[in-house]
């Protein structure tokens, strides 16, 4: 049966730990299990670590990645999800996409749930999830490594999330619950995690602590953690949102409340003065862009996964 990512619920606890030590070592040391394969990289949103992270994963298992925009497939729009993915199935030996819904990728993993490419490489043809309106899986992955990195073992450790519960806070939280952490949330009413959200991370082990005070949320966190106010997509309501997250913002009084030794996480990019100031994203607390590294051995220990190379 083909290993598609779609969410951080598709690894069992001891798939999420061989993922993660995978992503702990130094990529020469990976297994090169793309050897003359290619993998398309289908971005119907663009973005600058995403793509560098996933072409030179590809690039450090030997694979050769292939960067399709938008424009040249027309997601349902020029041509439908699974006409794509069989059509792509014929060429790659897997296909990572960056999209504006996440039914998108689900369709494309139905659509190659028995195809057999005629002529690609691999029988099973795995979809990962690059980015979709519901969740941020990979990214989850890079923000647990660092989080073992620098705080060390996350069993316990209180991760505290500030801002819009978005798609990023989404599969943070699942990751969480999956590595026993604590969990709280502040969100202005309206933005927070609804009930299915919740239920999905009960479902994996977790439980969080939501609040709409930032402070309360924050007092003595091991992790704090934001993102933009509006995401990609969201920007005709940019106005309403600085006004709905004022006192959102993780800023040096907030970072006080944390434990001593807190770190401060953002996924980038960064608006500084809205939801971060610039003098904790480039202070000694932020291991930022530490994350942003770690995208890049996430996103191959994910693909090494799919092609049943560790767990």
């Amino acid at each position: 049966m083909v290993r598609n990512f779609l969410d951080v619920g598709d690894l069992s606890c001891g798939d999420l730990d061989a993922v993660l030590g995978a992503a702990a070592l130094p990529l020469p040391e990976l297994p090169r299990a793309m050897e003359g394969c290619s993998a398309a990289l289908v971005f119907e949103k663009p973005s600058l670590r995403t793509r560098n992270a996933a072409e030179m994963a590809v690039v450090a298992l030997g694979g050769h990645p292939v960067y399709i925009q938008d424009s040249e497939v027309g997601i349902a729009k020029r041509e439908e999800p699974e006409d794509i993915a069989m059509v792509l199935a014929e060429y790659h030996s897997a296909i990572c996409a960056r999209v504006m819904r996440h039914e998108t990728l689900e369709r494309m993993a139905q659509a190659l749930d028995g195809y057999e490419p005629h002529v690609g490489r691999r029988e099973e043809v795995p979809v990962v999830n690059l980015l979709s309106d519901l969740s941020h899986p990979s990214q989850a992955v890079a923000d647990m490594l660092t989080i073992q990195q620098t705080v060390g073992g996350p069993e316990g450790k209180v991760l505290a999330y500030i801002g819009d519960a978005n798609n990023v806070c989404r599969s943070l939280m699942e990751i969480g619950a999956m590595k026993g952490m604590r969990l709280r949330a502040a969100s202005p009413p309206g933005y927070g995690l609804d009930p299915d959200d919740l239920e999905r991370i009960g479902r994996l082990g977790g439980e969080v602590e939501v609040t709409t005070d930032p402070a309360e949320a924050a007092a003595g966190a091991d992790v704090i953690y934001t993102d933009v106010w509006t995401s990609m997509g969201d920007e005709g309501e940019a106005e309403i949102r600085r006004e709905v997250f004022k006192g959102y913002t993780v800023d040096e009084e907030l970072l006080g409340s944390a434990g001593r030794d807190a770190v401060v996480m953002h996924c980038l990019p960064a608006h500084r003065g809205e939801e971060i100031t610039g003098g904790v994203l480039n202070g000694p607390q932020s291991v930022a862009f530490r994350q942003a590294g770690n995208r890049l051995p996430a996103v191959a220990a994910i693909l090494l996964w799919t092609f049943g190379a560790i767990g």
